[in-house]
C-alpha cells in the first residue's frame, strides 16, 4: 500500500532535517511501532520492517531515550541484499515522557511528534478525576494539546453532566463524551485529526482506547477484549501502534498504564504539572508571601478558597501529591548527572596519570 507522507505529517521541517541524509538508498518513512528491535516503518513506497544500524545501536547506547519510537520519523537505508535498517531519528517535535523505572533516573519516551492528545477515561465504572490530572501534566509537559475523551458515554445516563463535572480536573480542555456502541462524539473526535495530524491516546487499561481506533479507522486493526468481572481493564494493547485513519490524519494508541510517574524534561519548572493545575497555581501567585506554605500564613488565597469551597481538597491534595513527585524526580535527575560528571573526572584522571608515567 502506498502512503501519502503529507498525510502522516510530513512538512518542511521535516524535510529540511532530511536533507543531510538524502541519498541514494535512503528514504524517509515513519515509525508504526517497536518489536524488540525490529521496526516497522511506513514509508511513501509501503510498509518495511528495519533492523537498528550500527550507528543507531552505539547511539541507543549511550542515550536510550534517543532509540526509535512510535511516531518518530526516521531514515530507512535499503541495501543491495534486500536488508533494510534504520539509519538516523530525525529530530523530534513533541514527545511523551514518563519517568523510567529503577534506579536510573531516566525518561521512558512512550511516543513522538504528536500534535494532539487524547487523555482517555471511562465514564463506567469508577472514573478517577486524579489520574485524569496526572495524565494532563504528562500531556501539557509534552508539548502536544491535550484534550479529553470520556469513553463509553453509552453506559451513563447523562453523559454531558457528567462531563461538566470533570472540568476542573481539566481546565481550559475541551471535554468530549465517547461512544463506540452508539457513535456518541465521534464525529468530534474525528475532527482533531485531519490530514497531516497526529492524536495518540493515552489512558489506563479497558478505557477503550483500541475501540475507539477502530471505529475511526473504520476497520478492526486493534485488538479488543472484554473488561474482568470486577469491572477493570484488561492489557489488550501491548505495544504502541500508529494506524493512518481513512481521508484523515493518524492515531497512536499506547498500552494501558496502570501508572505514570512524573519525569523531569530539563526545564526545570514542571511546566506541564503548572499547565494542568493552572486553577491552584493562581491561588499559589495571589498569596501574600511568595513562599507561602498555604498552612497558617495570613492573607492565604489557596488556604481561602479551600474554606469557600471554590478548590477542591481533593485537587488541591493531588497538587501537592505531584509537586513532590516532580520534586523527588528532580533529585533522581540531578544524583544521575553528578554520578555521571564523578565517572567522566574520575576516568580523565586516570587517562592523565597513565600519560604521566610513560
Amino acid at each position: 500500500m502506498n502512503l501519502s507522507m503529507p498525510s502522516l505529517g510530513w512538512d518542511d521541517r521535516l524535510r529540511a532535517a532530511y536533507k543531510r541524509h538524502d541519498r541514494r538508498g535512503q528514504r524517509p518513512g515513519r515509525v508504526a511501532r517497536v518489536d524488540r528491535g525490529i521496526c516497522t516503518v511506513l514509508t511513501a513506497e509501503g510498509t518495511v520492517r528495519a533492523s537498528l544500524s550500527g550507528r543507531m545501536l552505539g547511539d541507543l547506547a549511550a542515550d536510550p531515550a534517543s532509540g526509535p519510537c512510535a511516531g518518530d520519523w526516521v531514515v530507512v537505508r535499503q541495501w543491495p541484499d534486500d536488508r533494510t535498517t534504520l539509519e538516523a531519528v530525525l529530530p523530534r517535535k513533541t514527545s511523551i515522557v514518563r519517568a523510567g523505572a529503577g534506579k536510573a533516573a531516566t525518561g521512558q519516551v512512550i511516543a513522538t511528534n504528536i500534535d494532539i492528545i487524547a487523555v482517555v477515561e471511562p465514564l463506567d465504572p469508577d472514573p478517577d478525576p486524579g489520574r485524569i490530572e496526572r495524565l494532563m501534566t504528562l500531556a501539557w509537559d509534552s508539548g502536544a494539546t491535550p484534550i479529553l475523551l470520556l469513553t463509553k458515554a453509552d453506559a451513563v445516563g447523562d453523559p454531558a453532566a457528567l462531563a461538566l463535572s470533570f472540568a476542573d480536573s481539566a481546565p481550559g480542555v475541551p471535554i468530549i463524551p465517547v461512544s463506540t456502541v452508539n457513535g456518541e462524539g465521534l464525529d468530534v473526535v474525528a475532527e482533531y485529526v485531519p490530514s497531516g495530524r497526529t492524536m495518540a491516546l493515552v489512558g489506563p487499561s479497558g478505557a477503550g482506547k483500541s475501540s475507539l481506533v477502530n471505529a475511526l479507522a473504520g476497520a478492526e486493526v486493534m485488538v479488543t477484549r472484554a473488561l474482568r468481572a470486577d469491572g477493570r481493564g484488561r492489557h489488550t494493547t501491548s505495544y504502541r501502534a500508529l494506524v493512518p485513519v481513512p481521508g484523515g490524519g493518524v492515531i497512536l494508541d499506547t498500552p494501558g498504564l496502570r501508572s505514570v510517574g512524573l519525569f523531569d524534561r530539563d526545564n526545570g519548572e514542571g511546566d506541564g504539572l503548572v499547565r494542568a493545575f493552572a486553577d491552584v497555581e493562581e491561588l499559589v501567585a495571589a498569596c501574600r508571601f511568595s513562599d507561602c506554605r498555604h498552612d497558617t500564613e495570613p492573607d492565604c488565597a489557596v488556604r481561602e478558597a479551600l474554606e469557600l469551597g471554590a478548590l477542591s481538597a481533593r485537587r488541591y491534595e493531588n497538587w501537592r501529591k505531584l509537586q513532590r513527585e516532580l520534586a523527588f524526580e528532580r533529585r533522581r535527575v540531578d544524583a544521575r548527572a553528578r554520578a555521571v560528571q564523578r565517572d567522566k573526572d574520575r576516568k580523565r584522571q586516570q587517562a592523565a596519570t597513565r600519560r604521566r608515567e610513560t
